[in-house]
């Protein structure tokens, strides 16, 4: 931001601060913006000839507010010109607003040079260096994220990368987010997107960052330790009993009560990567695919991921950074 008051003549004399506005006051202080100028520099045009291109952080903040928010392009070009607040965050003013075209083309820019890993592996390395680094175990998990199953769109079809699968009595239609997180910070370090029906065993070794030695995952990875792409791999597998291993005990065993003692302590730990879910879907409101396809889809979760990293360590950062003030 060229300033971190929002103090313009609309905001001049308000007495309460919005949690929008707080939110963004937050977000300025911990995003590493010098890091992500750095890896996205190199491939944003200079603007040479015709007219100059729209600066690099202004763009950068507009794409994050589209994640953070859930705008289109066409609403996130109409917002710039109705709120301040997100104007002023931007560094934009109403003289020069960059339209829909400009910003699907910025994000385009980020989908073909795949900049969405590196931007992940900015902030987790930003992240890093002030104390959040990773530990030794990661815990394996995956959401489904909803698609739109109508066919009654122009191209008269569903997304042909987008399947049907079913969790307990319902049936979904869209794509999955698999995760790898730390097992003490719960921050999420691997991010892989497939469709719905793909499962979660299968997807694990592109979920481990390689110096792990213990893995945690619920009973849905019930025999993953055997598939062969993790012959040799030296890690501890606390993947979760299925409940009808032990219902059948006596209760009031020895043996029944320390079952559930070992089950309670794992879900402890395993219960950590369910935040990072909850960040992204209701604090960030990221409910349903946002685009048609596996690739355009997967980049922005793991932008997404990216930035609930940020969100969850906040705390942190700012305690670090000092007390944040108007």
């Amino acid at each position: 931001m060229k300033q971190m008051t929002f103090a313009d003549a609309e905001y001049a004399g308000k007495r309460k601060q919005t949690r929008k506005e707080l939110f963004l006051i937050e977000m300025d202080r911990v995003v590493p913006w010098k890091g992500l100028i750095a890896l996205i520099e190199p491939h944003y045009p200079k603007g040479e000839g015709g007219r100059p291109a729209y600066p690099l952080m202004a763009m950068l903040r507009v794409h994050l507010l589209q994640n953070w928010f859930g705008y289109s392009d066409p609403a996130m070009e109409e917002a710039l010109y109705e709120t301040t607040i997100l104007r002023q965050f931007a560094g934009l003013n109403l003289e020069r607003i960059p339209d829909e075209t400009t910003i699907l083309n910025f994000r385009r820019l980020l989908e073909k040079h795949e900049l969405a890993a590196g931007i992940l592996a900015v902030i987790n390395g930003y992240l890093g260096d002030r104390g959040l680094s990773l530990r030794q175990g990661t815990i394996v998990d995956a959401t489904l994220i909803n698609a739109p199953s109508s066919t009654k769109n122009k191209d008269g079809k569903r997304d042909p990368e987008m399947h049907q699968t079913k969790k307990g009595n319902q049936y979904y239609f869209g794509m999955k987010a698999h995760i790898g997180a730390d097992d003490e910070s719960g921050l999420v370090h691997s991010v892989v997107g497939t469709a719905a029906n793909v499962a979660d065993v299968t997807q694990v070794d592109k979920l481990l960052h390689g110096d792990e030695n213990v893995v945690c995952a619920d009973a849905g990875y019930t025999g993953v330790e055997k598939r062969p792409e993790h012959e040799g791999r030296e890690v501890i597998w606390q993947v979760a009993a299925r409940r009808s291993t032990y219902k059948k005990l006596d209760k009031r065993s020895v043996l029944y009560k320390a079952k559930r003692k070992i089950e309670k302590a794992k879900a402890q730990v395993r219960a950590k990567v369910e935040h990072p879910f909850r960040v992204i879907k209701r604090q960030f409101g990221y409910t349903k695919v946002r685009f048609r396809g596996l690739a355009k889809n997967t980049a922005q979760l793991v932008t997404l991921f990216a930035l609930s990293n940020l969100w969850m360590a906040r705390r942190h950062l700012l305690t670090n950074a000092g007390e944040v003030r108007l």
